[in-house]
């Protein structure tokens, strides 16, 4: 009886459904997945061409020459059809000024080749910069002027204009940059302003830029007493309106969703004795460990990010902050190596100074007093071996930095072994711009937005000023050229990989393995190791091609960055021995795209 009571719950509601559809809708023909593809574009026209425009290239791939005509017909005018509203919204970006908007339309329609009339960036990123300094916004006015000099470089006019406003505010690394501009161009600066510029900043100068970052996390109870729970980090300061740079993790619980205790931020300023000054974090960006803090303070001192320290291993440095809570520490040391790979995104410089807890944050100049880079980790184990974000990571970052909020950065969903030969594609994670268009696995990426690359650095810092939602075109080692919508990058791509995907392919971009089936049932597949990495952790585990392995666990800590896999595997070279071994990895690896 129970069971057909649940058939009837069952069946009613369907009936329920069916009775309410019109008798139109009866006698009308069922359509084709095509057909329901294309009336899901057309439903993204209006509102967002640049998605319309990557799922109708997505449609083409999966389709090609098995549409009907009439198909054939309605992509064509859905292409058309957001092709001019792509074009609609950008002049009417233009109208209203909103460069940066404009600048990634005009992007979007070259990607797709219809933007030939559209002006290079250059010209949106300099009328934005002039805007910004007419609202005495110095220093993003500076970095959005430096970023269109290097896409195309700047009058002696532009140079001028912004040399003279950072000799007025005192920046003076920042009016070295734009004269190296104008003496490349034969101008002349005043013997006024090669003064200011020749002028050096001596540790004790630059000590007063710099801050105690304290977070005041309440109390926390450990073992039935109540301990102060406190973060100590440094910053400094980059404007005279009181906006310093730190690291995101140092402010973490700020702005954490996550985070339901209490959190109080302040800055202090030469010693314990100092006031504590109330700041608050403006933006932040997790991806690069950074953080953009502001107080109500006029600083003494300010670091500029423009004239750029051009490290070197082996070429001292010093580093300043507030080791364990110490203000105004100064240590010294030597460039260890460059483009350590220990971000998501780009590279960092590995420095010997002296760094401890509460440098985090803190500025690493050079004996020139240029500003090189943000200490950003240590590693606690091993004395020396610390690590800082390189400035000119941090200039590109701030622009985004200073708009406020949580920075979203673009990706594909690549992830990309370099080679001799170039950037390789060795695993697309699904549900991600490059698996609706079927980027190849095993191909090479030749060119991204136009640009021609071959190693993964220059690839990521050609995406790294994309906005997420644009389009970028791609060119495959195959010969095929795609036009793709960028996405907001997750922070940890591999985790929502790891909800959707197999623990088998996931082994490529966590591990360095690569598998081939070699049979086995549903519960029980058996692989062949394809191909492994040379320097993965496969590679240094002792795997090799064509021996046969069988995954026997895999875990994700997501908290402690770890992932970790269990193998079965009997190695070739040694016989076909049989063993198990476990391999880690850190979740957040850094050839992504």
């Amino acid at each position: 009886m129970k069971s057909v009571c649940r058939l009837l719950l069952a069946v009613v509601p369907a009936a329920v459904l069916l009775s309410c559809v019109s008798s139109e809708r009866r006698l009308e023909a069922p359509r084709s997945t095509t057909q329901m593809r294309l009336e899901d574009i057309e439903a993204s026209v209006a509102e967002a061409p640049e998605h319309a425009l990557h799922l109708l290239g997505a449609f083409g791939i999966a389709y090609g020459d098995s549409l009907s005509d009439a198909d054939s017909q309605r992509a064509v005018r859905l292409r058309e059809n957001a092709l001019g509203t792509l074009a609609a919204k950008y002049r009417k970006a233009v109208e209203e000024r909103s460069w940066l908007d404009a600048a990634s339309c005009a992007r979007s329609l070259r990607a797709v080749g219809a933007g030939v009339d559209a002006p290079s960036d250059a010209y949106y990123l300099l009328r934005r910069s002039r805007e910004l300094l007419d609202k005495n916004d110095e220093v993003p006015a500076f970095l959005t002027a430096a970023l269109a000099h290097r896409i195309e470089p700047l009058s002696e006019e532009d140079a001028r204009l912004f040399l003279n406003r950072a000799v007025e505010t005192g920046q003076r690394r920042t009016a070295a940059f734009f004269a190296k501009i104008i003496g490349k161009l034969g101008g002349k600066t005043t013997e006024a302003e090669k003064a200011f510029i020749s002028q050096s900043s001596p540790p004790s100068e630059m000590i007063k830029g710099v801050a105690t970052v304290w977070v005041d996390r309440g109390i926390k109870i450990d073992k039935g007493m109540g301990i102060p729970d406190r973060v100590i980090g440094s910053a400094f300061f980059i404007d005279r309106r009181g906006y310093l740079v730190t690291n995101y993790h140092v402010v973490e619980s700020e702005v954490d969703p996550k985070y339901e205790g209490y959190s109080r931020l302040y800055i202090r300023l030469g010693d314990s004795s100092t006031p504590r000054i109330p700041a608050k974090v403006v933006g932040w960006d997790p991806l690069l460990d950074l953080a953009l803090i502001k107080a109500e303070i006029e600083p003494a001192f300010v670091f500029g990010v423009l004239d750029e320290a051009d490290l070197e291993p082996g070429e001292r440095v010093l580093a300043i902050g507030s080791p364990a809570g110490l203000e105004s520490t100064v240590t010294a040391g030597i460039v260890s190596a460059v483009g350590r790979k220990l971000l998501q995104i780009g590279s960092v410089v590995q420095i010997d100074a002296a760094v401890n807890h509460g440098n985090s944050g803190g500025p690493v100049v050079d004996m020139d007093g240029r500003l090189a880079g943000v200490v950003f980790a240590g590693i606690e184990q091993f004395e020396g071996l610390n690590f800082a974000v390189p400035v000119s990571r941090l200039a590109d970052a701030l622009p985004a930095l200073y708009k406020g909020g949580r920075v979203e950065r673009p990706w594909i969903g690549c992830s990309l072994y370099e080679g001799r030969e170039g950037a390789e594609i060795i695993y697309v994670a699904p549900g991600t711009p490059a698996a609706d268009q079927r980027m190849p696995e095993g191909s090479l990426v030749v060119s991204l937005g136009g640009m021609q690359a071959k190693t993964i650095r220059e690839l990521q810092d050609t995406l790294f000023l994309r906005q997420p939602g644009e389009l970028i075109s791609v060119v495959t080692g195959d010969g095929k050229s795609r036009v793709l919508e960028t996405a907001a990058r997750p922070r940890s791509p591999w985790v929502k990989a790891y909800e959707t995907d197999s623990r088998e392919r996931l082994a490529a971009p966590l591990f360095g393995l690569l598998l081939a089936s070699s049979g086995g049932g549903a519960f029980s597949p058996q692989f062949v190791v394809r191909r492994v990495l040379r320097g993965s952790v496969a590679d240094e585990a002792g795997l090799s091609e064509n021996d046969p392995v069988s995954v026997k666990g895999f875990a994700m800590d997501e908290d402690a960055g770890i992932a970790v896999i269990d193998l079965f595997v009997k190695k070739r070279r040694m016989g076909y021995l049989e063993s198990t071994i476990r391999l880690p990895a850190l979740v957040n690896t850094p050839d992504t795209l």
